[in-house]
Protein backbone atom coordinates (compact mmCIF):
# COMPACT_ATOMS: atom_id res chain seq x y z
CA UNK A 1 0.00 0.00 0.00
CA UNK A 2 1.07 3.35 -0.96
CA UNK A 3 1.38 6.37 1.41
CA UNK A 4 0.18 9.66 0.70
CA UNK A 5 0.67 13.25 3.01
CA UNK A 6 -1.68 16.11 2.59
CA UNK A 7 -1.33 19.66 4.05
CA UNK A 8 -5.04 20.11 5.73
CA UNK A 9 -5.55 23.64 6.62
CA UNK A 10 -6.67 24.89 9.71
CA UNK A 11 -9.75 26.18 8.64
CA UNK A 12 -11.05 22.70 8.53
CA UNK A 13 -12.84 22.00 11.50
CA UNK A 14 -12.49 18.68 11.85
CA UNK A 15 -11.05 17.14 15.39
CA UNK A 16 -7.30 15.47 14.76
CA UNK A 17 -8.31 12.23 15.91
CA UNK A 18 -11.29 12.04 13.59
CA UNK A 19 -9.31 13.14 10.52
CA UNK A 20 -7.47 10.29 9.14
CA UNK A 21 -11.20 8.21 9.10
CA UNK A 22 -12.75 10.73 7.40
CA UNK A 23 -10.03 11.12 4.59
CA UNK A 24 -9.63 7.43 4.37
CA UNK A 25 -13.22 6.78 4.15
CA UNK A 26 -14.29 9.42 1.68
CA UNK A 27 -11.20 8.64 -0.65
CA UNK A 28 -12.55 5.05 -0.70
CA UNK A 29 -15.76 6.09 -1.33
CA UNK A 30 -15.00 8.22 -4.35
CA UNK A 31 -12.57 5.73 -5.60
CA UNK A 32 -15.30 2.69 -5.68
CA UNK A 33 -18.16 5.19 -7.50
CA UNK A 34 -15.30 5.99 -10.11
CA UNK A 35 -14.47 2.10 -10.08
CA UNK A 36 -11.18 2.18 -9.85
CA UNK A 37 -10.77 -0.02 -6.43
CA UNK A 38 -13.80 -3.29 -6.22
CA UNK A 39 -15.74 -2.99 -3.28
CA UNK A 40 -13.81 -5.42 -1.35
CA UNK A 41 -10.69 -2.54 -2.20
CA UNK A 42 -12.80 0.51 -1.07
CA UNK A 43 -13.48 -1.47 2.24
CA UNK A 44 -10.18 -2.09 3.04
CA UNK A 45 -8.96 1.27 2.09
CA UNK A 46 -11.98 2.57 4.75
CA UNK A 47 -11.20 0.16 7.49
CA UNK A 48 -15.02 -0.63 7.57
CA UNK A 49 -16.16 -3.88 7.47
CA UNK A 50 -18.32 -5.36 4.18
CA UNK A 51 -21.41 -4.56 6.03
CA UNK A 52 -20.15 -0.67 7.39
CA UNK A 53 -19.19 0.16 4.19
CA UNK A 54 -22.62 -1.25 2.18
CA UNK A 55 -24.71 0.55 4.50
CA UNK A 56 -22.10 3.27 3.54
CA UNK A 57 -22.62 3.14 0.35
CA UNK A 58 -26.38 2.81 0.73
CA UNK A 59 -26.79 6.27 2.59
CA UNK A 60 -24.66 8.13 0.10
CA UNK A 61 -26.86 6.91 -2.50
CA UNK A 62 -23.73 4.98 -4.37
CA UNK A 63 -25.19 1.64 -6.60
CA UNK A 64 -23.19 -1.52 -5.52
CA UNK A 65 -21.28 -3.11 -8.54
CA UNK A 66 -21.55 -6.68 -7.45
CA UNK A 67 -20.32 -8.23 -10.14
CA UNK A 68 -20.17 -12.69 -10.73
CA UNK A 69 -16.39 -13.30 -8.89
CA UNK A 70 -17.66 -11.22 -5.73
CA UNK A 71 -20.70 -13.30 -6.34
CA UNK A 72 -18.87 -17.06 -6.51
CA UNK A 73 -16.32 -15.70 -3.55
CA UNK A 74 -19.70 -15.15 -1.63
CA UNK A 75 -21.29 -18.39 -2.25
CA UNK A 76 -18.14 -19.87 -1.28
CA UNK A 77 -18.33 -18.62 2.17
CA UNK A 78 -22.05 -19.48 2.52
CA UNK A 79 -20.88 -23.20 1.44
CA UNK A 80 -18.38 -23.29 4.70
CA UNK A 81 -20.91 -22.12 6.87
Amino acid sequence: MRTVSIDVPDEIKVPEKDLEKLIRVELALRLYQKGYVSLGQARRISDLSKWEFLELLSKEKIPVNYDENELKKDLKVIEQL
